[in-house]
């Protein structure tokens, strides 16, 4: 019997009609392909075996006893979630495995596809960027990037929170507000700017689209766009950061321009990290009950696994929490310090 040639990229672009280079992003888990596009090549690469399917029955030979706990990466955000997931796992008879993915496009998907059945029996993913139905193995989903799918899913109100969050700061007085948004391709990020636009709405204040910028939840393209915001002639009185490592990353640089921060400028984040409190002055936020959040997630994996059946999206409230890190608008604008350039 003759023996079929293994399917090459080239083979798989040709029967996808895309190019060589979009089936090896897909491959990769790279950016820079639509979700469309990498789901539609995707399944031509099961389909025609370049990548060969990962079947429960070829995989699993018995329980593993072990629960995975997968993450993009170590940060602030997923430890408080690994915390709760932990708890909740407590005296479920199942070991955790936390497993750090690499924050690129498709991580899950291998991170699944290494460990799924051979080295954990089910797994609670935290912010994946592609979730599946037909996975090798039970899971729930912590905030995914496209929101709510056909995986069972846990996450909180951004719309809500950053809502109140826009309203406190109008309340203060302030009308001149930034967004430090988060990463665009994040259903999350996407919420949280509807809130602060409909906050904004609420009160008929005009949104200046200059002081709309994207921090990508990252610290220090927050700190670079900071430093642009507050060198501005007419710059914002307030900002309101989607997360608390941006907002955290903003008061940094607030300081270091020699501003006073609530009395120059307020700043609120979102999350409700620990780290929130040990800021000085301590950081107004939006809490997450992020530990909260982890314990319903490993719950729902539990039943599963048990075949108890379970919701399919559970979404948590969230709450200001108010601190020290606004106040009123100021009466006068102190001028931020721009340090010179080396040779100055």
């Amino acid at each position: 019997m003759e023996t079929q040639p293994r399917p090459k990229l080239s083979d798989v672009a040709l029967r996808a009609g895309v190019s060589v280079a979009t089936v090896s992003k897909v491959v990769n888990g790279r950016y820079g392909v639509s979700k469309e596009t990498f789901a539609m090549v995707q399944s031509v690469i099961d389909e025609m075996g370049y990548v060969g399917n990962l079947s429960a029955s070829s995989l699993r030979s018995s329980n593993t006893n072990m629960l995975g706990i997968l993450v993009a990466e170590f940060e602030p955000y997923a430890a408080e979630l690994l915390k709760g997931a932990a708890a909740a796992a407590g005296g479920s008879g199942y070991e955790l495995l936390a497993h750090a993915g690499n924050d690129t496009y498709g991580w899950e998907r291998r991170s699944l596809a290494r460990m799924g059945g051979t080295l954990i029996d089910g797994a609670v993913v935290v912010t994946p960027t592609v979730v599946e139905a037909s996975n090798v193995i039970p899971i729930v989903a912590v905030d995914p990037h496209w929101g709510p799918t056909l995986v069972p899913t846990v996450d909180s109100d951004g719309f809500g929170g950053a809502l109140a969050a826009t309203e406190y700061l109008i309340s203060l007085g302030h009308t001149r507000i930034a967004l430090l948004g988060g990463r665009e391709d994040l259903d999350s990020a996407r919420e949280r700017e509807a809130g602060f636009r409909q906050g904004m709405a609420n009160h008929n204040v005009e949104v200046d689209e200059v002081l709309v910028r994207d921090g990508r939840y990252d610290p220090d393209v927050a700190a670079e766009v900071t430093r642009e915001l507050l060198n501005e002639h007419d710059r914002p009185t307030a900002l309101f950061a989607a997360n608390d490592v941006t907002a955290l990353s903003a008061m940094r640089v607030a300081k270091s321009l020699g501003l006073s921060i609530p009395d120059d400028i307020s700043i609120v984040g979102f999350d409700d990290v620990p780290e929130a409190t040990l800021s000085q002055p301590q950081l107004t936020t939006v809490r997450q009950p992020l530990q909260a959040m982890g314990a319903e997630a490993m719950r729902m994996l539990l039943d599963i696994i048990a075949g108890v059946e379970c919701e399919t999206h559970v979404r948590m409230n969230t709450e200001l929490i108010v601190r020290d890190s606004c106040g009123p608008v100021p009466i006068q604008l102190k001028p931020a310090y721009l340090p010179s350039a080396p040779g100055e």
